[in-house]
């Protein structure tokens, strides 16, 4: 056994911290998988491009929560982990649950203002969210959300400040739409985990507008956007 002693718990705590951290990574990466599998269950045939109707709120929040999960607790993972390393495993559970709770309240935002609406309504939203790309709020927002870690609150509304142009695209361009949300995630992954790239980033700024123009110029070449016939 371990002596007990004022000279022991610094040592005993240090030790546990690794071991804190693997069970949070393993806990938030496992949680985001199961989370995509329940959000691909969910949404199977419920896809109709800019037509997708929302169903009702209960049903709604429910999908929206398990994509929120799945697409944003794989970019929290170092936030996740500083939590731990820091607080130790105890307070995991609670920085995770508040920050999802902010993006589940999110969605009942999206809720509220989204409805079935057409292509040129998609095309202007996809390229507002480009120009919001280029904008100093969101490099603020982002720099914040790779460093903010000291609530889940906190950390949630930094991260949706981030992400608030992104997650505009995929409800424009279709909020069951599998493939969109795979897209998304990708890219707000990469911008959780890599450190801005200027030349990368007006890159992907001048894509999304791209895209924009694209839906309103020619939207039936555009993938997924149209419903299926």
């Amino acid at each position: 056994m371990v002596a007990a002693g004022p000279g022991r718990r610094p040592t005993i705590l240090a030790s546990s911290r690794p071991v804190a951290a693997a069970a949070a990574l393993a806990a938030t990466l496992g949680l985001a998988a199961v989370c995509w599998v329940v959000s691909v269950w969910q949404m199977q045939g419920m896809n109709m491009g800019t037509a997708t109707p929302l169903g009702s709120f209960g049903f709604f929040i429910a999908v929206w929560a398990a994509m929120m999960a799945a697409m944003m607790l794989p970019g929290a993972t170092p936030a996740t982990l500083r939590r731990a390393q820091a607080g130790g495993a105890r307070t995991v559970p609670l920085f995770v649950g508040s920050y999802l709770a902010v993006w589940a309240l999110a969605g009942v935002l999206v809720y509220a203002v989204d409805r079935p609406h057409g292509t040129l309504i998609a095309g202007v939203v996809t390229i507002a969210a480009g120009v919001y790309e280029f904008t100093p709020l969101k490099h603020h927002y982002r720099r914040r959300c790779q460093e903010t870690t000291n609530t889940g609150l906190g950390f949630g509304l930094c991260c949706i400040g981030s992400s608030a142009g992104l997650m505009a695209v995929l409800v424009a361009l279709g909020i069951m739409s599998i493939p969109w949300m795979a897209v998304i995630t990708i890219i707000v992954l990469a911008q959780k985990l890599l450190p801005p790239i200027p030349a990368v980033d007006t890159l992907l700024a001048l894509a999304i507008t791209g895209l924009g123009i694209w839906i309103i110029v020619a939207p039936a070449s555009v993938p997924g956007l149209a419903p299926p016939m």
